[in-house]
């Protein structure tokens, strides 16, 4: 069984949709409407293991690789 993320669609202008989680096979066919309160809902696509950073890549050292250090001549 695979754990899936569902979050209700907002009906109104401001309205914040709600998260939950649902077991399912992943051959059962995605919910439409929330098992309680019968809003509609879509099933939410996560990102995979990366981790997501707002800052630059560290640029190369000067002897070209990255193994070099801070400035320092390779072997």
């Amino acid at each position: 069984m695979t754990t899936y993320v569902y979050e209700t669609i907002p009906q109104k202008p401001g309205e914040k949709p709600e998260y939950f989680e649902l077991q399912q096979g992943m051959n059962e066919a995605p919910l439409t409407k929330h098992p309680k309160s019968g809003q509609p809902v879509r099933r939410v696509v996560l990102g995979g293991y990366g981790v997501l950073k707002a800052d630059p890549p560290p640029k190369p050292s000067k002897g070209g690789g990255c193994c070099c250090g801070s400035g320092g001549e390779c072997d």
